[in-house]
């Protein structure tokens, strides 16, 4: 069989929107069906790959259990795994404390891989890489930074042996790839020109930190914001990026691209691969769990029983990140909306995930194979209605619906993660199609506006509602000494005439 060139980053220049890079350019027969923001004026978007990109580190750092955390201590690294078929994601997975991603997805999807593709967080081992190829994926990309079996002479986790053994690996993974039918290849492409001030300035205007400023004026955003993004990228260079350019370029040389070790490639690839945790970070910083505020159940037509039936706030907080990623590939011009539906069983598999199993995920957009031109583009501030864009925009929990990669079982505990308030349009779908919680923003609850309302929100019934809030328990332990605290977490006053006296001043510090 050919050989794969695994030192080549492929772009495509579709979604790359036409722009000079240094890299190689190879046509990609599989660009999306559905349109890019190509047209001048419009908002930058996520490509495809780079969201794949970005989901897979996001994975990597799904939130596990304290006994978990020891043994992954034993385990030289955690992988995040993203599984594509036909550019729809079907599978999110983590490495466990006895398996690595690839071999997870083995026992998962078994011969249902042949023909995806698999975006790792790091370079896969020769173990998993043997299996994947087994199964007949198309495709298998990592990111450039340390990969699944370290190569570093000096790595202090794993036992002294191991060293020798990495070597190895490195060696049976090349053997592997190039004797391989599917491509191995690094697939990082730059970010969309201003992608990363766009994304800055939408996450300051999203319903979960607005809600911060709404509950109290005097709150610095701004600068709690960029605080917390600090802190997040931080972190996060040291997990996914590799400072001292020399060692980096080491690993690269051991793990086969010698070809990115000279600049211009070399500069350009670290350059992206910063753009893309920074943006990371942002989104991240979006949703912060801090402040005292989180995903809370305030439903009073439900018995307390139900009110302890919720995620823990870490795995809620990721799954919501995850969304909101999505959000960021919307074919609306105006707002972005993201939605995930996970289940979790009834008892805990092999996968880093834990009980939690993904069921499908979307973004708002128009009908797959449509151009810009066939639909209108303008708002809700259009004063001609037929020229609005609202009929014709498919929902963000509907494409989630409509392409779930798995069926949504009546004895699992099913939830839908929604970057904002479910709209009148979708709250009949999830409620008919066995969701049984709902995780998101409440700004938009009650209220009507031009072509869509969020009336039917408020009063759903069997359904957990989850919403961005004060937690109602530490409200009561806290402020006990206050007399306006309410038992919904809100101050002052009654939630829906806080909401009333909301709208005027939310027009102005919330992007519709």
């Amino acid at each position: 069989m050919a050989a794969n060139n695994s030192s080549q980053m492929k772009i495509d220049p579709e979604e790359n929107g036409g722009r000079d890079n240094s890299f190689n350019v190879v046509s990609n027969p599989e660009v999306s069906t559905q349109t890019d923001h190509s047209m001048q004026g419009h908002s930058p978007r996520l490509s495809k790959v780079n969201l794949f990109t970005l989901l897979s580190l996001w994975m990597e750092l799904f939130p596990t259990k304290r006994a978990d955390k020891e043994n992954d201590r034993q385990q030289v690294k955690r992988t995040g795994l993203v599984i594509v078929h036909n550019m729809k994601i079907t599978g999110l997975h983590c490495s466990s404390s006895e398996l690595h991603a690839g071999q997870i997805a083995v026992i998962k999807h078994g011969s249902r891989l042949k023909g995806c593709d698999l975006y790792f967080s790091r370079k896969p081992c020769s173990s998993c890489l043997k299996m994947v190829v087994n199964a007949g994926v198309n495709k298998i990309s990592y990111w450039p930074a340390d990969p699944e079996m370290s190569l570093l002479q000096n790595e202090t986790v794993s036992s002294s042996s191991s060293s020798p053994d990495a070597k190895l690996d490195a060696n049976a993974v090349e053997r592997l790839k190039s004797n391989s039918r599917p491509h191995v290849c690094i697939l990082l492409q730059p970010l969309a020109f201003n992608m990363n001030q766009f994304v800055e300035e939408t996450s300051m205007k999203c319903h979960f930190l607005q809600k911060l400023v709404c509950l109290d004026p005097t709150f610095q955003l701004e600068e709690f914001f960029i605080e917390y993004r600090k802190q997040r990228l931080k972190d996060y260079e040291k997990i996914f990026f590799i400072s001292n350019e020399e060692a980096h370029k080491g690993i690269l040389m051991k793990m086969g691209l010698e070809n990115f070790c000279e600049n211009p490639y070399f500069t350009s690839l670290r350059q992206n691969m910063k753009d893309l945790i920074l943006l990371l970070a942002t989104v991240d910083s979006s949703v912060p769990d801090s402040a005292g505020y989180g995903f809370h159940c305030r439903d009073t037509q439900l018995g307390d029983e139900d009110h302890d039936q919720g995620l823990s706030q870490g795995i809620a907080r990721h799954c919501m990140v995850q969304a909101k990623l999505l959000a960021y590939r919307t074919e609306d011009p105006k707002t972005g909306v993201g939605a995930v539906i996970w289940a979790e069983g009834k008892s805990r598999n092999c996968d880093g995930t834990g009980a939690m199993n993904l069921i499908g995920c979307g973004y708002n957009a128009y009908p797959v194979g449509s151009e810009y031109a066939d639909f209108p583009q303008m708002d809700d501030r259009q004063k001609d209605r037929e020229i609005r864009k609202f009929r014709y925009i498919i929902h963000a929990e509907q494409n989630a619906i409509t392409f779930r990669c798995k069926e949504i079982q009546e004895d699992e505990k099913t939830m839908i993660f929604v970057t904002k308030c479910p709209c009148d349009e979708c709250v009949p779908l999830i409620k008919g199609a066995g969701i049984k919680q709902i995780y998101t923003g409440d700004l938009d609850s009650k209220k009507v506006k031009a072509d869509i309302s969020y009336l039917k929100f408020g009063s759903l019934q069997c359904v957990h509602k989850f919403t961005w809030q004060k937690n109602p328990e530490a409200n009561s332990v806290t402020e006990q000494h206050t007399s306006t605290v309410k038992a919904n977490g809100f101050f002052g006053k009654h939630h829906r005439d806080f909401e009333e006296e909301l709208q005027t001043s939310k027009r102005s510090c919330v992007q519709e």
